[in-house]
Parts: C-alpha cells; structure tokens; sequence
C-alpha cells in the first residue's frame, strides 16, 4: 500500500478519463488530484505530487495558443516534471506531450488507427497488437506480461523519434501500421500511445460522441462492443498489470 501519496491527473477533455489508472491507484492507497484544463482549470506544479499522469484528447501537442489555450501551458509543466523527475505516465496525447518535451516530433500518422481493428468493413481488420522491443522486453514495467497484447486506438498522429532527443528515450513496444507505440523516457516517464485504462464505461461514452468513432457507422460501433466483449478480461489485466508495475517502480 501507498498511503499518503498522491498523483496529479490532468485530463484534456472532459471524457477522456483515467479510468482503469484510477481504480488501481484507489487499490494501492493513493489519493489524487484531477484536473480539466478544457473546462479551464489550472495545471498546478507537478513537483508538488507523486506522481503526473496526463490523459489523452483531440489536441494536438503542437497547437499554439489560438488553437488550444492550454497546451503551452501544459508542454511547460511536463517539462518541469521531467527536470524534477517526477515519474510520469502519458497516454495518448499524454505520450506524445512527453515525446515532445523531450525533443521528438509530433506528426501526422500514417494511418490513422481507430477502435481495436486495423478496419471494421467487410472483412474485418485483424486486431491492433503492439510487440515490445528488446528494450520493452527487458523493462520492469511490462514484468509479468507477455511480449505482444491488444491495445484500442483513438489517434490521428504519431511521434517520431529524433536522434537529437534525450539520450535517455527508448522505444519499448512497436505496432505494425505505425510502429511508435510505447516509449519511456528517463527512468520513470512513460508514454502509451493507445489507451489501456479504457473501461466499459468509458468506451460506451465515447462510442455516443466521439467523431472518429461516429463515422465507423452504426456496424462498426457494435462490432467495437463485441471485440471489447471478447478482449475485456485480458485488456484489463494487462491494464492492471502495467499500472501496478509502474506504481511499484515509483513506491
């Protein structure tokens, strides 16, 4: 148990919640602190906590402040957490934040990756898959767990790695349509481009609003439930599995 700590979450937009990372840092003891910056809360000092976790949305990383008023605002604070070293997890924007901070680049993808398959007409798409690198492979924070899982996807960008980044970023797991999926940078900052902490939920919230899931049709939203359906008990574990592990890495 943790007791006493706490982690500063800052969400992007309202929706896209913490999730499955909520409840395992309820399990483990700690508290935490959850910030909108949509709904035009303040990004505190992340120095102050245990923990930052920034969950994903639709803006991008490299938006100035016309187009999303925050992310200056938002790029400066994990910039102070990496120098502080605050242990971090991103996901989805969240990562790509983190790449960017750290001197890699935010591009558009080469395909853009939407639900848990590659496509949802007729035939359907195989699953999404990441498989980890031989770095990933050798990390603490996938212990227990094995080398390729199923991961759900809601992006249209990617990062790029750069050779000017900070010597400390690795690759750690690989997807096969856009290959940078899960990196870590430092010793404690994490970045997942696909959302492990989806809950049910979560997922029917975004299946009634989300545009990128709206245009699957009505066919391919139900085909999302079914395959959350078949993947649920895995999906979770491996979600429980890595943010427990990346709570034990910091405790």
């Amino acid at each position: 148990m943790n007791q006493g700590r706490e982690a500063l979450i800052v969400t992007n937009i309202r929706r896209e919640q913490p999730g499955t990372i909520l409840d395992v840092l309820k399990q483990r003891g700690w508290s935490s602190k959850i910030v909108n910056l949509e709904a035009g809360e303040i990004f505190p000092s992340p120095k102050s906590y245990n923990a930052l976790i920034v969950m994903g949305g639709p803006p991008s990383a490299n938006d100035t402040s016309k187009q999303t008023l925050w992310m200056p605002e938002e790029i400066i604070k994990i910039q102070e957490a990496l120098a502080g070293k605050v242990p971090y997890f991103g996901v989805c924007l969240g990562m790509q934040t983190l790449v960017k901070v750290a001197g890699g680049e935010i591009i558009k993808s080469p395909q853009k990756e939407v639900g848990f398959r590659e496509a949802y007409g007729e035939p359907l798409g195989k699953f999404y898959s990441v498989q980890l690198t031989a770095e990933g492979r050798k990390d603490p924070i996938f212990a227990g767990l094995p080398n390729t899982f199923p991961l759900f996807h809601l992006h249209g960008e990617t990062v790029k790695l750069s050779p000017t980044m900070n010597p400390k970023a690795k690759l750690l797991a690989e997807g096969e349509l856009v290959t940078n999926q899960i990196v870590k940078v430092g010793d404690n900052a994490y970045g997942t481009q696909g959302h492990f902490e989806l809950t049910p939920q979560m997922l029917e919230e975004w299946l009634k609003v989300d545009p990128d899931l709206l245009n699957l049709g009505r066919h391919g939203v139900e085909q999302i439930r079914q395959d959350f359906q078949q993947l649920q008990q895995e999906y979770t574990q491996t979600a429980t599995k890595i943010f427990n592990n990346f709570l034990d890495l910091i405790s």
